[in-house]
């Protein structure tokens, strides 16, 4: 009888053991997709206002008919700096999705960016369509960027099928 008792405690032990060790690497699992979760989170939140500063500083450049262009081209190059850092940090964190997304925004408002440099006015149809294509370009990154956060369109999480 006594030997029933040890391996009735034994096999009682290994179960508790191994069901805590899966517990353990299940929350282990989710709190480091959590963690990256929202790196991503931040890095997205960075990149975009980064992209909306560098536009905005490009558009106020487009709306001054009386900038030089030496003016006009230091002050869109220095607007749109910082958004290199960022962009290759996205290269190498987000999902490649989200990475062809934030390429194309990247390149459209660059152009942008490039017009102005050139003398080109906020009011120019060359500008407004640059302005337009950066804008598609944005939203889709945008939209990627929730899909990636499985943010639906309402700000509410997504149900995680994973």
């Amino acid at each position: 009888m006594q030997w029933l008792t040890l391996i009735s405690t034994v096999v009682g032990a290994a179960i508790a053991t191994g069901s805590a060790m899966l517990l353990d690497r299940q929350r282990w699992r989710r709190e480091r997709a959590d963690r990256e979760s929202q790196a991503r989170r931040t890095l997205y939140g960075e990149y975009l206002a980064c992209l909306s500063e560098a536009r905005h500083a490009c558009g106020n450049v487009a709306r001054d008919p009386d900038m030089e262009i030496p003016t006009r081209r230091t002050t869109a190059r220095e607007a749109f700096g910082p958004c290199i850092g960022l962009r290759y940090q996205m290269t190498i964190s987000a999902p490649s999705r989200v990475v062809d997304a934030s390429e194309d925004a990247f390149r459209r408002l660059r152009d942008l960016r490039d017009r102005v440099m050139e003398g080109v006015l906020a009011t120019e149809p060359v500008y407004l369509e640059g302005r337009r294509s950066y804008d598609d370009a944005l939203a889709l990154l945008r939209a990627r960027m929730r899909e990636d956060l499985r943010v639906s369109d309402d700000g509410t999480a997504l149900s995680d099928d994973r």
